[in-house]
């Protein structure tokens, strides 16, 4: 292989973070080639041992052979220069031409396993081959860092952070910046800031579902992140019992005011302790589809403790083949150009 040509490889393989080419991002250092021995000389964006593997395992099946490969961290300025590559391509998740199908999962009180729902929903369709981004946006109880297992900070450069990966599910959390069981008691200005932030200052890139675990009940949050999603489509979580159910459909009418679509009814903890039914007939009520009925399972709680989703940890288990049976069913809810004012370009 010439030295061209190992260059041209190299500059192909995907920053594992942006999964733009480290060549479009000016991260290809040096490459040369003296006879069957090849090195190459890259810049990353991290130096987390699981970055650099990946990166490493990238090159080297780039390059298909013995590479000795030499991998240094991105300073300030390549950093500030990575950020304005990456601000031509960004945009925020379901912008029009995103193609990406936008899910807001809600709940009118908490405890319902709201959150388990959409981790596994997220889950699901990753293990489909979906790329697949989660907006932890119930602030005040965030818990997606626990159920997917992750606490590490987000990788940032300047203005732009990255989300953080866990079981194919890009996520990002307040979980992520503040301590281990801290409160967080932030108004609502300064959480309509932090939800805005998720979505116009994280690279997402380009991905198929965006889910939004909702805070629970029909507050300020959840009409922010609705009025900032307008295009999303609402899946809504309850148990079987009367309470729950109610209170669910009061969100669900929030909805409909809010000329959010009801992509269906997800009826979990079904079974002999809260019973069944609650979740049809909630979809009745809003005129949705139930989704599905999940049964109460140790093997949920077990998971979520873990931070290994149920369909991920036990996919056998009936209420892991429920859970992964929603994503197929999820209407398409990508931005249509109907109603909207387009910008005009002259040549």
């Amino acid at each position: 292989m010439s030295d061209s040509r190992v260059r041209t490889a190299v500059a192909g393989v995907p920053e594992p973070l942006s999964e733009r080419p480290l060549g479009e991002l000016g991260l290809v250092d040096d490459v040369s080639v003296r006879g069957s021995r090849v090195r190459v000389a890259v810049t990353g964006l991290d130096d987390d041992a699981t970055y650099r593997a990946e990166l490493e395992r990238a090159i080297r099946a780039a390059v298909a052979g013995r590479v000795e490969l030499r991998h240094s961290v991105a300073g300030p300025e390549r950093r500030q220069a990575v950020a304005l590559t990456l601000r031509r391509t960004h945009r925020r998740p379901g912008a029009l031409g995103s193609g990406t199908k936008l899910i807001a999962v809600a709940s009118g009180k908490g405890g319902v396993g709201k959150s388990t729902v959409t981790a596994n929903l997220a889950a699901a369709l990753a293990l489909d081959g979906a790329r697949v981004g989660v907006v932890d946006a119930d602030v005040w109880g965030y818990s997606q860092t626990t159920l997917l297992g992750v606490r590490q900070a987000p990788v940032a450069v300047p203005g732009l952070m990255f989300p953080v990966r866990a079981h194919g599910v890009r996520l990002m959390s307040v979980g992520f910046f503040v301590s281990e069981g801290e409160a967080v008691v932030w108004r609502g200005p300064m959480l309509h800031k932090a939800l805005e932030q998720f979505l116009d200052d994280v690279y997402w890139g380009e991905l198929d579902v965006l889910l939004v675990d909702l805070p629970p009940g029909t507050g300020d949050a959840t009409m922010s992140v609705l009025g900032m999603l307008p295009d999303a489509a609402m899946v809504v979580v309850t148990t079987p019992q009367a309470a729950a159910r109610t209170v669910a459909a009061r969100v669900g009418r929030m909805a409909r005011d809010a000329r959010t679509p009801i992509a269906g009814v997800i009826e979990n903890m079904a079974g002999d302790v809260f019973g069944t039914g609650g979740g049809e007939r909630l979809a009745g009520e809003l005129g949705a589809s139930l989704l599905a009925s999940v049964p109460l399972a140790a093997e949920v709680c077990a998971a979520g403790d873990t931070g290994v989703p149920i369909v991920l940890s036990a996919p056998h288990c009936d209420a892991a083949r429920r859970l992964r049976a929603v994503g197929p069913q999820l209407p398409d809810s990508r931005p249509s150009l109907v109603g909207r004012s387009l910008p005009l370009f002259v040549s």
